[in-house]
């Protein structure tokens, strides 16, 4: 079995060779883009499959030897472009090998389930791909280790809420019970005070009792001496009287 890098690594078919059907003109500069590729000089060979292209926009062959050309420059936006207007063939095993470089090329753009879904449909046209099969595979296996880190980030995040929210009702319940505490406390020291004022006003009353009971006493020892200077009085009286 070929190992994943090189699968990854070979993303892209051997370039379409000029054929019969295209104009002379195209195929000559189709036939210099493709010996330009072969020597890795991708730009020169993209500007080759480009001058093609003017000369016949209309051909499958050129767009996606043009992709290659792209996907070897990194341009992949562009080798998708190219690609998809490669599509339009009536060969069905070509439009196959279109679909399979279109999944690389969405692959190498990180956009994984497209690439999939690209990698699905060159194997209904071509089910004998074996290089389709396990980039099928490999990247079906590349999401399943990306949802992983993304599940655990989640779960550790819906832990850190659950926590922060736990935090959150302890501090309400602790705020909540120093407030009743402190209610507590001042009605503890109202019922004191009340208790305390209680007791000096009965004090207030038990003297205003005892002063009474005083006031009364000297209230009769004045009569009692009173009468007793009026008595002495009436016996002087009396005998200077009988003188």
């Amino acid at each position: 079995m070929k190992s994943t890098k090189k699968y990854i690594c070979l993303l892209v078919f051997s370039l379409i060779t000029p054929t019969f059907l295209l104009a002379q003109t195209s195929r000559k500069r189709v036939a210099e883009g493709n010996a330009l590729y072969h020597e890795e000089k991708y730009d020169a060979a993209s500007d080759k499959y480009q001058d093609a292209i003017l000369s016949d926009p209309g051909s499958p062959l050129i767009q996606f030897n043009m992709g290659d050309a792209l996907y070897k420059k990194n341009d992949y936006e562009k080798a998708l472009e190219s690609y998809q207007k490669s599509l339009d063939s009536d060969d069905a095993l070509f439009q196959s090998k279109s679909y399979y470089n279109i999944g690389n090329t969405l692959y190498r753009l990180n956009k994984l389930p497209e690439s999939i879904l690209a990698y699905e449909q060159a194997l209904k046209l071509n089910p004998d791909d074996e290089e389709a099969k396990y980039n099928l595979e490999f990247v079906r296996n590349k999401m399943k280790e990306n949802s992983q880190p993304q599940q655990q980030d989640q779960q550790q995040q819906q832990n850190q809420q659950q926590n922060e929210q736990q935090q959150q009702q302890q501090q309400e319940q602790q705020k909540n019970q120093n407030e009743q505490n402190k209610q507590d406390e001042q009605q503890q020291k109202q019922e004191q005070q009340e208790q305390q004022q209680q007791s000096g006003d009965e004090q207030k009353k038990e003297m205003t009792k005892e002063q009474a009971e005083q006031l009364l006493k000297a209230l009769k020892e004045d009569q009692e001496n009173l009468k007793k200077k009026k008595a002495k009085a009436q016996g002087r009286a009396r005998v200077e009287k009988d003188w």
